[in-house]
């Protein structure tokens, strides 16, 4: 039979735009991603993971239904700056640096420095940080050199000297922040109890500081220490709007990406459950924990704010979410035990700053909708480092061939829930004089104690823990989660391998990609 030219015309643009069609039905969108970050919350804060836990995490027990949770999961170490970092780069902290960013401190990054949101935003990514950051600016560069004042400020009955309002120009760009590793956006405070007390959008301050924030008259924190540090500020600048900005500032986030044509990534740093430990009070009393409890009621109603706005521009099914914390609860958790009868750190040993599992041993859920078994749990040995890798390997980024690195992909673990091992080895550090490493159930300590945070005697009265006798430590987690009895005197053997292990994983550069 013989087609007329018109008719063959008609057939050929029919194939082309059906061609086209299958094209764009088979091209693959990646994710988009959030990582929420709490800021000092324990494992056993969560309810889905601790049922004698006084606080309701109805939003995260719901994420963890929906998601994987991964039951051994760590972060780099029992402080905020490192580990924050760690996350960020994919690198053991303890390779570059131990201690926090102090007040209005340098930002710990080397120049192009490579970084999970520069990777991401090098391969077509919105990236966006919101909350705290705690990893340092570049302060040194607004301040007035002709400014030769100090103030003095009195914290924690000792004289300190610094710079007030007066020393800085506000009005240029802050470098070495956010910007500077790759996010496109920043809005925040900084760090909800460092100066400056000001919120910062992108690398400026939206309102110039004018006075010297020091301890109020009247601590308003309703538990623990207030924790803040004197410093320049803006006049009437109100703790108990920090929360409530930034998770509005997120979900205003999210609602703007409903139209945008690229995958977005968000990471999210809560302020909370830090202190000053300040729920608002329409969050009061929601928990059996005390403010403290009330504090994470709050941080959880945050996230199921933000996934809420997820739903509504319909991207929840297609957005990998992320919730953990940066380390364990801060040692105000001891008191709650004996107020409360709520443990943050149950069922480990220590918290925050120690190098025991309560220092470091977070909780960790990811959910990706039709990608990730709904209510998995995992048991693989996981650290925050390894989501460089993963997350890299997921979205098809790539990242320089000459890159050193810690960071482990464990995309198959979350997408087949295998437990075939793929970390089994992980060093945690806190500070430098002490450092445990990890290697299957096994837990070397090379110091007899792991502490640094001191623990009231109340606690310590009840002999829950054998008495240091050997001048490091070992432990079988499988058997004896809570780390109450050294076997370092039983298992010399075992010792040694992990003492040379420990040695060997700090002489040993990174990988190389």
């Amino acid at each position: 039979m013989k087609i007329s030219p018109l008719l063959y015309l008609f057939l050929l643009m029919s194939l082309a735009s059906c061609q086209e069609k299958k094209q764009t039905t088979n091209k693959e969108v990646k994710p988009n991603i959030i990582i929420f970050y709490a800021d000092d919350m324990g494992y056993g804060d969560l309810a889905i993971q601790n049922p004698q836990s006084k606080i309701p995490t109805p939003n995260l027990d719901q994420l963890a239904k929906e998601g994987m949770l991964m039951t051994d999961a760590h972060s780099s170490s029992g402080i905020c700056t490192p580990s924050r970092y760690a996350l960020l780069t994919g690198r053991y902290h303890w390779r570059d640096f131990n201690d926090i960013v102090h007040s209005m401190g340098p930002t710990v990054f080397k120049e192009n420095q490579v970084t999970l949101p520069k990777v991401l935003k090098e391969n077509g990514y919105h990236t966006a940080a919101i909350g705290k950051w705690h990893l340092g600016w570049d302060w040194e560069a607004i301040r007035k050199k002709d400014f030769t004042q100090k103030e003095k400020v009195i914290r924690r009955k000792k004289e300190l000297q610094i710079w007030p309002s007066q020393a800085y120009d506000w009005n240029k760009k802050i470098p070495g922040g956010p910007l500077s590793i790759g996010f496109d956006s920043y809005f925040g405070d900084g760090t909800i109890n460092f100066p400056p007390y000001a919120w910062i959008e992108n690398d400026r301050v939206t309102e110039a500081p004018t006075l010297t924030l020091q301890h109020p008259k009247e601590e308003f924190a309703l538990e623990g220490n207030w924790e803040l540090r004197p410093g320049p500020a803006v006049k009437d600048w109100d703790f108990y709007k920090v929360l409530p900005t930034v998770t509005s500032s997120a979900v205003t986030f999210i609602k703007d990406q409903e139209k945008a044509k690229k995958p977005f990534f968000l990471y999210m740093a809560f302020p909370s459950p830090h202190a000053p430990i300040i729920p608002n009070e329409e969050f009061r009393g929601k928990s059996k924990a005390g403010p403290y409890g009330d504090w994470v009621y709050q941080t959880d109603d945050a996230v199921g704010q933000i996934l809420q706005a997820l739903k509504a521009i319909n991207a929840d099914e297609n957005t990998i979410v992320i919730f953990t914390s940066d380390n364990g609860s801060e040692k105000y958790a001891y008191e709650r035990i004996k107020n409360y009868k709520h443990n943050s750190s149950k069922p480990f040993r220590g918290v925050k700053r120690d190098v025991y599992e309560g220092g470091h041993h977070v909780p960790f859920l990811v959910k990706w909708s039709n990608k990730i078994k709904a209510g998995a749990i995992n048991n693989q040995l996981f650290s925050q480092i390894d989501l460089l890798k993963t997350l890299t390997l997921i979205t098809k980024s790539k990242l320089p061939k000459d890159f050193k690195h810690d960071s482990y992909n464990f995309s198959d673990v979350w997408l087949s829930n295998t437990e075939k091992p793929v970390r089994n080895v992980l060093v945690q550090n806190t500070f430098t004089s002490k450092y445990a490493i990890r290697k299957g159930d096994w837990l070397y300590i090379n110091n007899k104690n792991g502490y640094h945070t001191r623990i009231p005697k109340w606690f310590d009265e009840g002999k829950r823990y054998e008495k240091a006798k050997d001048s490091v430590q070992l432990f079988n987690l499988k058997d004896d989660i809570g780390q109450s009895t050294n076997l370092a005197s039983k298992f010399p053997e075992k010792v040694k391998e992990l003492a040379f292990a420990l040695s060997n994983q700090q002489k040993t550069e990174t990988f190389k990609n």
